[in-house]
């Protein structure tokens, strides 16, 4: 049997979501799990960025803050035309131009995840971003084979 916590979640769907934790790797350092083991048809939302899809225009052109809200913005309506949200994602991808926006990105950030629920994630950062943008996020969702 593995060493650690598991927390195992299944929807109507039949889909099941298992938070794992173990003592035998570090804790996680932010509104992530070390790993989440999921069952179901998935969706890859591919690395969203802060274009207002109103305007096609980048909103927050020096603010993380503005930026990381525009991303999960997009992200929000890319999952629910999916047919997921936010409890439904397994995995995230966070990419900064500065990792000195780690901590104004990941107040962001954790206000769309339950902290004990939350996806696995990375963050990296990198030396350029699409139109020069602080921030770029990608996601995995489980969801309804349906819907797929």
């Amino acid at each position: 049997m593995p060493d650690g916590k598991t927390t195992k979640l299944q929807d109507s769907a039949g889909m099941t979501r298992k938070i794992i934790r173990t003592e035998e790797a570090p804790a996680p350092v932010g509104p992530y799990n070390q790993a989440v083991v999921a069952t179901g048809a998935f969706v890859f939302v591919a690395g969203q960025i802060a274009i207002d899809p109103k305007t096609n225009q980048i909103v927050g052109s020096d603010d993380v803050v503005a930026q990381t809200e525009q991303v999960m913005a997009n992200i929000q309506a890319i999952l629910k035309a999916a047919g997921a949200t936010f409890s439904d994602v397994v995995k995230t991808t966070v990419f900064l131009a500065d990792m000195n926006d780690f901590a104004a990105m990941n107040a962001v950030y954790a206000r769309y995840f339950d902290a004990a629920q939350a996806p696995a994630r990375a963050a990296v950062q990198v030396s350029r971003l699409p139109k020069d943008v602080l921030v770029e996020i990608e996601c995995i969702a489980t969801i309804e084979g349906s819907a797929a």
